[in-house]
Order: C-alpha cells, then sequence, then structure tokens
C-alpha cells in the first residue's frame, strides 16, 4: 500500500483529500503546516506527498525545497495542489523539482487522486 502525506492546513480540504486518497486505497499521514510536514516526511517516508503552498510559517516552496535538498527525501514525488495558478508560480515549482502542479480550483477531488496514481507507477 503506497503511503501519501497530505501537507495542507485548510481543514476541509484536507479530511476531503484524506477520504479520497483512503478510498482509492493509500495509506494517509496528514500535517497541517509546513514544519510538521518536512518532519513527517523524513520520519514516514511517503511514496508521495500532496503539498498545498500556502501554509502557515514555512510555506510549501521552502517545504519543496526542503525535501530536495536532503537526500532521505530526495526523491519522493511532490505533487503541488494550490490556488496559486500564475505562471511563474508553476514553473517555481517545477524548478524546485515538483513533479507536477494542480491548481485546487481546476481539478476535482477523484481527478487529483487520478493523478497521484499516476505519479506512483
Amino acid at each position: 500500500m503506497s503511503k501519501i502525506l497530505i501537507i495542507e492546513d485548510d481543514t476541509f480540504l484536507r479530511e476531503l483529500m484524506k477520504r479520497k486518497t483512503q478510498e482509492a486505497g493509500f495509506e494517509v499521514i496528514e500535517s497541517v503546516d509546513g514544519e510538521s510536514g518536512v518532519k513527517a516526511a523524513k520520519e514516514q517516508k511517503p511514496d508521495l506527498v500532496l503539498l498545498d503552498l500556502i501554509l502557515p510559517g514555512v510555506n510549501g516552496f521552502e517545504v519543496l525545497a526542503a525535501l530536495k535538498e536532503d537526500v532521505a527525501t530526495s526523491d519522493i514525488p511532490v505533487l503541488i495542489l494550490s490556488n496559486l495558478g500564475q505562471q511563474e508560480d508553476i514553473d517555481k515549482a517545477m524548478r524546485l523539482g515538483a513533479a507536477d502542479f494542480m491548481i485546487k480550483a481546476h481539478f476535482t477531488p477523484n481527478e487529483i487522486v487520478e493523478k497521484a496514481k499516476q505519479i506512483l507507477k
């Protein structure tokens, strides 16, 4: 069973993504901010990280950079889920090593789960 770490500060969205990914057969770890998200990634070694960019404290770009710079977590694919949809944000995330970038408003939770499955193949 693949393990997914969801780093999302919005309770409703986090619970929704947790439910959808669990229904798809994933084990889910949750984190509500960037700092605990990086810690969880290092301790739990998820197969995939679903990462919001706008987080309290350490933001998503900083989380992504921290994960990619650490040899222990650098090979974990990170799927960005954000409402920041400007090209510069997408480019920055991809430069930092994101596997893909999905704008929350443009995709259903089921489509996000499908993208997660594709990345993990």
